[in-house]
């Protein structure tokens, strides 16, 4: 059977679940392809003036105060490997040239931990040497930095926007500040012409903004190394300033640091002792009001881009992997509202070569009951107005170790697919229950197993790496949302305090306590080469759904869509936000 796209976005997000039982049946034809249509479908889910005051009181001439900045470039290879207990080197058993690859960059990180020490002692002998490993960071995150094809990029494809008459972004805002950092603490006088800077390092070419907002991240770095060097008192004064000139209702670049200076308060007084962890409680509550449909998830969801793109594209690669089956049965690992599965029945509905005789979807879930039998009703009463014969199950266990195969009504004549949305990070902080998970899976074999995860890089062992590497994504994400969100929109402040709750857990915890962790395609490809899982194409039809869905946003135009081998990553400006790939279990 040919492979048929749906043009999904026909359905519009914007509606809410009491509308989806008032539904059209008239059909419209996109690409040749006869259309039903959904007149509503619910989408959701899961800084001041300066003031005259003088930066230049934590600059030093001394090499000491930027090694921990500098630290992080010495290890800027690849990161293919999650940085935790299930994936050390004594824990895999699997015989794979990329994973031994990754195993090998494991076993470095200790030498490259101890050696800090080592470098600090000889930092005359090694200066030029930090100089030019301090420019990976800025290499790493020049505009258009990521791997594979490019399927959509930004329209504007300048290095540095404002030269086209644009504000600067705020990643690029992060990245003059890191230079200029390591310039006045590592003394490297070439940065700008190495880097191919159209700025140089001064703020001559600069808004007074731009110079205002360079400045204050410059202040967030310093006090970042205060923080990692653990001279608290020096990172507390730097944060006194970087409070004076952030705010949590201010430009992109001013939310930002006010968060990570938060973060780091944070931090400076778990290690003092002022106060203690509790962020296990916190994670389930954010857990759950991603789950629960409120104004603040609706919105992010609704208005900007990544979540839309990624559930389209892995809809339209469920359907090209059950095409032909008139028993479809979807496993959500992480159901939260249910929306996407809304769209999957229209789609289903539309194939009128073949009849669907029964769609199951079972739901797993530790908690909240009640919530994910709401969605399944929800759902039902959606299915019922679209005469889909429907079936909801709620597969309830109190810890994910407990998840069997046999909790899952399973018929042979099925096909399956497995639909994990942001669920399998929540588990890299249990590793023996992303273990559990994974073979429960395998078992079950799959037609098609849909990923979608954030990409980015955040589950480093280092202190000054999940910093710098938090503070570059989250400068993205910001910069998105002040694009596609009002500086003054009520659902905004909330939408970024839940972002707020992640960057306190990466940046303030440590050990068990950091439960918010996530790591990139290629160290997931890695992990589930163990299970045998092997990566498919995503269809022409999925990648055209990708880009149909960008074309509907205002904001569409900055958005990028790269290939990472098989997979598709979705970004803003260049700098990579989720990824979506597709399973096969072999």
């Amino acid at each position: 059977m040919a492979k048929t796209s749906f043009s999904f976005w026909e359905y519009n997000f914007c509606g809410s679940w009491d509308e989806l039982s008032s539904t059209s049946k008239s059909s419209e034809s996109v690409d040749g392809v006869n259309m039903g249509k959904i007149d509503k479908v619910y989408g959701t889910e899961n800084w001041g003036d300066a003031g005259g005051i003088d930066y230049g009181f934590y600059q030093t001439d001394s090499m000491e105060e930027g090694l921990l900045f500098c630290e992080y470039h010495q290890q800027q290879k690849p990161e293919s490997y999650l940085d935790y207990e299930l994936f050390d080197d004594r824990r895999f058993e699997i015989i794979s040239p990329t994973l031994q690859t990754s195993l090998e960059e494991i076993a470095k990180l200790d030498e490259i931990s101890s050696g800090i020490q080592v470098i600090s002692e000889s930092k005359k002998k090694n200066q030029q040497d930090f100089s030019f490993a301090s420019l990976e960071l800025l290499k790493k995150y020049d505009h258009g930095r990521l791997n594979g094809g490019r399927i959509v990029q930004p329209s504007s494809d300048a290095p540095y926007t404002n030269l086209a008459g644009q504000e600067l972004s705020t990643e690029e805002i992060i990245r003059i500040a890191g230079a200029r950092f390591i310039q006045s603490n590592c003394q490297v006088v070439d940065i700008a012409s190495m880097l191919n800077n159209p700025f140089g390092l001064s703020f001559s070419n600069l808004s007074d903004e731009e110079a205002k907002n360079v400045e204050l991240v410059e202040l967030l770095l310093a006090s970042a190394e205060k923080v990692g060097q653990q001279q608290f008192e020096r990172a507390r004064r730097l944060l006194n300033y970087c409070d004076i000139l952030s705010s949590s209702s201010g430009n992109p670049v001013q939310r930002v640091v006010y968060y990570f200076s938060e973060a780091l308060r944070e931090r400076i007084d778990l290690g003092t002792g002022r106060i203690s962890s509790g962020f296990g409680k916190q994670s389930s509550v954010l857990n759950q009001e991603m789950t629960i449909l409120n104004p603040a998830t609706l919105a992010c969801h609704e208005r900007i881009p990544f979540f839309q793109v990624a559930r389209f594209t892995g809809i339209q690669a469920i359907i090209d992997n059950v095409a032909g089956a008139k028993r479809i049965h979807v496993i959500d690992l992480q159901i939260r509202s249910g929306a996407q599965w809304a769209v999957l029945m229209q789609a289903l509905v539309s194939r009128h070569d073949c009849l669907l005789e029964l769609l199951k979807i079972s739901a797993i879930g530790t908690t909240s009951k009640q919530l994910i039998e709401d969605t399944g009703k929800r759902l039902a009463s959606f299915a019922e107005s679209m005469s889909i014969p429907f079936s909801f199950e709620v597969v309830m266990v109190p810890d994910m170790l407990d998840l069997k195969k046999e909790l899952f009504e399973l018929d042979a004549e099925e096909a399956i697919a497995i639909y994990s949305e942001y669920s399998l990070m929540n588990l890299i902080f249990v590793p023996n229950r992303l273990e559990s998970v994974m073979r429960v899976l395998r078992n079950i074999n799959p037609r098609i197993m849909v990923v979608m995860e954030v990409e980015a890089n955040n589950n480093s062992p280092s202190f000054v790496n999940r910093f710098i590497e938090v503070l570059f994504f989250h400068g993205a994400y910001f910069d998105c949302i002040d694009a596609c969100m009002e500086r003054d929109d009520p659902t905004r402040l909330i939408t970024e305090l839940m972002f707020h709750q992640g960057i306190r857990n990466i940046v303030a915890k440590e050990g068990e306590e950091r439960r918010i962790r996530h790591v990139k395609i290629d160290v997931w490809r890695s992990f589930f080469a163990r299970f045998g899982i092997i990566e498919t194409e995503l269809s022409t039809s999925s990648l055209y759904q990708a880009s149909l869905v960008l074309k509907k946003f205002d904001s569409g135009s900055s958005c990028t869509l790269d290939t990472n081998e098989k997979s598709l990553l979705i970004g803003w400006k260049g700098t990579p936000i989720n990824s979506l790939s597709a399973w096969k279990f072999t």
